[in-house]
């Protein structure tokens, strides 16, 4: 018997569309449903190494772990990895496949509909039930030709809809009914129901309001649910996460050990910050530009980015640079990851124009190494040992670029095959790795806070976060009709 499908369009970006699939995910996973997530088309710089060798969103590696299933290529056919403010980079199937202009790509989409389609069919042949992530808004009308994103999926695979709005940001009302009024008839009619998300207060306020949308739109009422707090302990989506980051900071603490770190404009993988952030005596402070680095900071981490030299180049222009060198005369500590650890080094060359122009710069000139980027692309989950504590980590690279000179000599770690990466400034002040993910590990966390000073709380990360996927599988059930959710899927 072929699986069947439903997928979870928004009224907007950030609506909660995600963390929905994420909860149901688990929550069929956990009454024995073989369910697997699916995103035809992602925009995030926020990506995972899949066991099948090749990259997606990190909202669909957490979906994935959700529904307790392999994450694999199949799950996010098309991501684009934004490189600039009006062009990306396109991973077709966890591969590279080139990088385009905005209104270029809104042409290359008709091209892609088959592969969006193929991974869509070789999910469903091993599945019981596939939920599948529309991405930003359904009324974009002006992005409805050739789309694969929202409902041109829905229409091309035959699979109902239902659409999602957020109450918390306003105008709950006029964005669902507003949604079906801008619509083709046509696509309008592939919408079947709806369900308002991130409700604060007493939700009997807003029952008249759920009966309204019924009335005007004529899809069903599936579920108010109530905001979901613990949704700050999973890795977020994408850049729009970075918000909720800026809002709360890390919970009000102590404060033993405070990171700084510099919110480059094309930041990437920033959920390495997540494990550091759930710590009690840790607070992570993210340094809008504008701001200076404090000068009380213990530790500036330099996180991922996917455009590392027009990054580079940003952060000279907030003079972060300066605060960075101060920071260390001063005696302070300094991590480098992927991207991060390429800007602390002497220089970087693109030979061949892999980030834009063919160009070499100048790094920020903390580590003796250099960095040449180039074609290939390196995925890999990786496991081994950090070089000063012989903790044990795994975590995955993804990087272009190949790294050299004498500060190699003192490695930050070495894998479980014997090769070292990363590098150590003969003070021990400043290093870098290549390796994303180091911190979920809770021995290398605690390796690593206790040179700092401070002492881990011992707490699992990774079981933290099943933790909460259970508890977010059981909101959903309280919240949503599940039985009709069911019968919509198709």
């Amino acid at each position: 018997m072929a699986a069947r499908a439903l997928m979870f369009s928004g009224t907007g970006s950030d609506v909660g569309k995600s963390l929905i699939v994420a909860g149901l995910c688990r929550l069929f996973a956990n009454r024995g449903v073989r369910v697997v997530p699916f995103k035809p088309q992602n925009m995030s710089n926020n990506a995972a190494v899949t066991a099948d060798g090749g990259e997606i969103g990190r909202a669909q590696a957490l979906q994935a772990r959700a529904a307790r299933v392999a994450a694999s290529v199949h799950m996010n056919p098309v991501l684009l990895k934004p490189q600039s403010e009006i062009g990306a980079q396109i991973i077709v199937q966890g591969r590279m496949a080139g990088s385009a202009a905005a209104r270029d790509f809104q042409a290359k989409k008709r091209d892609l509909l088959p592969a969006v389609l193929e991974s869509f069919a070789h999910l469903k042949a091993d599945a019981d039930l596939v939920l599948i992530e529309g991405a930003g808004s359904a009324s974009e009308i002006n992005l409805r030709a050739n789309d694969i994103a929202n409902i041109g999926f829905a229409r091309a695979a035959d699979v109902p809809v239902v659409l999602i709005g957020d109450i918390d940001r306003g105008g709950v009302i006029a964005s669902l009914v507003g949604t079906k009024h801008v619509l083709d008839v046509d696509d309008a009619a592939m919408i079947r129901g709806f369900i308002v998300n991130k409700m604060r207060g007493d939700a009997s306020l807003f029952a008249d309001g759920m009966t309204a949308i019924a009335r005007l739109t004529n899809w069903a009422p599936l579920g108010l649910v109530p905001y979901f707090d613990e949704a700050r302990k999973l890795p977020a989506e994408d850049a729009l996460g970075l918000r909720d980051l800026l809002k709360s900071g890390s919970p009000a603490r102590n404060g033993k050990l405070t990171i700084a770190v510099p919110m480059l404009p094309r930041i990437s993988n920033f959920d390495d910050l997540d494990p550091l952030r759930n710590e009690p005596d840790v607070s992570v402070e993210m340094i809008e530009r504008g701001r200076a680095i404090p000068a009380n900071a213990d530790l500036i981490l330099l996180p991922g980015s996917k455009s590392t030299i027009d990054d580079l180049a940003a952060l000279r222009a907030e003079g972060w640079d300066i605060d960075i060198k101060a920071h260390v005369r001063r005696g302070g500590r300094v991590l480098g990851l992927c991207g991060g650890y390429q800007m602390l080094g002497t220089s970087i060359s693109d030979p061949h124009g892999i980030e834009g122009p063919a160009r070499r710069v100048e790094g920020i000139g903390l580590l003796d190494v250099e960095t040449t980027l180039g074609p290939e692309k390196r995925l890999a989950n990786v496991e081994g040992t950090l070089r000063a504590s012989g903790a044990p980590f795994s975590g995955y690279e993804m990087h272009v670029g190949e790294t050299t000179g004498a500060d190699l000599e003192r490695p930050f770690l070495t894998f479980s095959d014997g090769r070292n990466d990363g590098a150590v400034s003969q003070d021990g002040r400043v290093a870098g790795c290549y390796v994303h993910g180091l911190f979920s590990s809770d021995a290398a966390r605690a390796a690593f806070l206790s040179e700092l000073g401070v002492r881990a709380t011992g707490e699992s990360y990774e079981a933290t976060v099943d933790r909460v996927l259970d508890r977010l599988a059981d909101h959903l059930a309280k919240h949503i009709d599940i039985d009709q959710l069911l019968k919509l899927a198709k």
